[in-house]
C-alpha cells in the first residue's frame, strides 16, 4: 500500500485527526511532521472524546508505532500529561511505539512568556491571534541556530549551556521592550532537569525508524497539523503559522525522501472555517454563520476559542490543490450542512476589478476581495447514519460532485459525523 500524506486544506481545523485515525489501521508507522502544540486533533471513538496536540492520532491504534518528526516543536511538558493521560486509558505509551527525533526542537518556558508578551504588545487588527504556545518564539530560536534540540537532553552540561545563551538576548526583550519580569536561566535548567529524565527513553532516530518501517513491507502515514493558508510561505501571511503546512514538508519535517509521498490526501470541511485574526473572504456574519458554528461545534480544540464560520472556498482549496498536489479529497462534516435550504460555493474572487481563480499574492491581498458565489440547493435529511454515496440525498451528492468540478480532484472519503465509524469512502 502506498504511504500517506494528510494535510489541512483551508486554515486548519478540518478534522485530520479523524481521518489519520482511520487510516491509521492500515498503516505501519504515523508521522507527525511540524507544528506544535497550537494544534489538536480530536477523536471520537465509540462516543469517547479525546483530544491530542503532539502524539500522532494513530496512538490509539495498538502496535502502531507513532513518530514525532524533526518538524514539530515539541513542549517537553504537554507531551508528558499526553502520555500520562493516554496511560490512564490503558493506551500503550511506551518508548518501543512512541519515539522522538533528536533533532526536535523543543519549547521552553521562556519561548511562552515571549510569545505571550509579543501578543499582548500587539493591538486591534495587528494581533495574530497566536495561541501563545511558544510556537514561533521556538522555530525563532531554530533558526537563529540556538535552540534547544530533544536531544540536548541527554547532554546536561550542553542543555545549561545553550539553556544560558538563549535567554541573555530574550531577557534584553523582557526587560527593555516588553516590561516583563526577566528569566533566570539556572531556574529554567533546574525545572527542565527531571522532566529531560523523563523524556530521555523516547528519544530516536526517527529517519531511520521510517526507513525500517518502509524496507519492512509497512506503510507510513504522515500526519500534518494546521492548514495550507496558515503556512509560513504561502498563507494569509502574516496571520499565520511558524511552520511549513504543505503537504511537501511531509519528508523534510520527518527525515526521509520525497519520493516516499504517495497518497496525498486533502481534508476538506464541506464549509470554512478559521480561528484568530485574518482575512476570510467567505466568513459569514448572519443566522447561517451561527447555525454552522453551533451544529459544528465549531471551538478550537486548543484553545476553546470560538471559529469564525463561513461558506466553501473553492479559490482557497484550488490553491492547496496548486500547492499540495492532492491525489485525494476527504471531506468531513458534511452532515453539518443538513437543514439549510440553499448552499453557496465561492468559486472566485474579485480582486481590483478583475475576476481571479487564485488568491492574491502580496500581503493581505485576501483582505480587499469580493466572493463570487454560486448557489446550489441544501437538503433536510439527517445524514449522520449514512454509508455511501449512493445513499445521501440527491442535493448532497450534486453538492460534492460540483467539489470534484472545481478542484479537479476527486473526493476519496466523506464524513458524516464525529465518530470513527461515520466515515465511507466516496469510490
Amino acid at each position: 500500500m502506498s504511504n500517506i500524506v494528510v494535510f489541512g486544506s483551508q486554515w486548519g481545523d478540518e478534522g485530520k485527526g479523524k481521518i489519520v485515525d482511520m487510516l491509521a489501521q492500515e498503516v505501519a508507522a504515523i508521522v507527525r511532521f511540524q507544528g506544535g502544540n497550537n494544534a489538536g486533533h480530536t477523536l471520537v471513538v465509540a462516543g469517547e472524546k479525546c483530544v491530542l496536540h503532539l502524539i500522532p492520532s494513530g496512538i490509539l491504534h495498538p502496535g502502531k508505532v507513532c513518530l514525532i518528526g524533526n518538524g514539530v516543536v515539541l513542549d517537553p511538558e504537554v507531551f508528558l500529561r499526553e502520555v500520562d493521560s493516554l496511560a490512564k486509558k490503558g493506551v500503550d505509551v511506551s518508548p518501543e511505539r512512541l519515539m522522538i527525533s533528536k533533532k526536535t526542537h523543543i519549547i521552553l518556558s521562556y519561548h511562552r512568556a515571549l510569545d505571550v508578551a509579543r501578543e499582548g504588545k500587539l493591538s486591534g487588527g495587528a494581533k495574530i491571534g497566536t495561541t501563545g504556545r511558544g510556537i514561533g518564539p521556538c522555530y525563532e530560536d531554530k533558526m537563529h541556530r540556538c535552540g534547544i534540540r530533544a536531544a540536548d537532553l541527554a547532554d546536561p552540561e550542553l542543555l545549561r549551556d545553550k539553556i544560558a545563551r538563549a535567554i541573555e538576548e530574550k531577557n534584553v526583550l523582557f526587560k527593555n521592550l516588553y516590561g516583563a519580569e526577566e528569566m533566570d536561566p539556572e531556574a529554567v535548567y533546574q525545572e527542565l532537569l527531571p522532566i529531560a529524565e523523563r523524556i530521555r527513553p523516547y528519544l530516536a532516530d526517527v529517519s531511520t525508524a521510517i526507513q525500517k518501517a518502509v524496507d519492512g513491507g509497512g506503510t507510513v502515514l504522515f500526519e500534518g497539523a494546521q492548514g495550507t493558508q496558515l503556512d509560513i510561505d504561502h498563507g494569509t501571511y502574516p496571520f499565520v503559522t511558524s511552520s511549513t503546512t504543505v503537504s511537501g514538508n511531509a519528508a523534510s519535517g520527518s527525515g526521509c525522501s520525497p519520493r516516499m509521498l504517495e497518497r496525498i490526501i486533502a481534508i476538506v470541511k464541506a464549509y470554512t472555517t478559521r480561528v484568530g485574526g485574518g482575512p476570510f473572504p467567505s466568513e459569514l456574519f448572519d443566522a447561517t454563520g451561527d447555525y454552522l458554528q453551533e451544529k459544528g461545534g465549531e471551538f478550537g480544540a486548543t484553545t476553546g476559542r470560538k471559529r469564525r464560520c463561513g461558506w466553501l472556498d473553492m479559490v482557497v482549496l484550488r490553491e492547496s490543490v496548486r500547492l499540495n498536489g492532492p491525489t485525494e479529497l476527504a471531506v468531513t462534516k458534511l452532515d453539518v450542512l443538513s437543514g439549510l435550504k440553499e448552499l453557496k460555493i465561492c468559486v472566485a474572487y474579485e480582486y481590483k476589478g478583475q475576476q481571479v481563480d487564485y488568491p492574491p499574492q502580496e500581503q493581505n491581498g485576501m483582505a480587499f476581495v469580493t466572493p463570487v458565489y454560486e448557489t446550489m440547493p441544501g437538503w433536510d435529511e439527517d445524514i449522520t447514519n449514512v454509508t455511501s454515496f449512493a445513499a445521501l440525498p440527491e442535493n448532497a451528492r450534486k453538492y460534492l460532485v460540483r467539489m470534484e468540478e472545481l478542484s479537479g480532484v476527486p473526493i476519496g472519503l466523506v464524513s458524516v459525523g464525529p465518530d470513527r465509524k461515520q466515515t465511507f469512502t466516496r469510490r
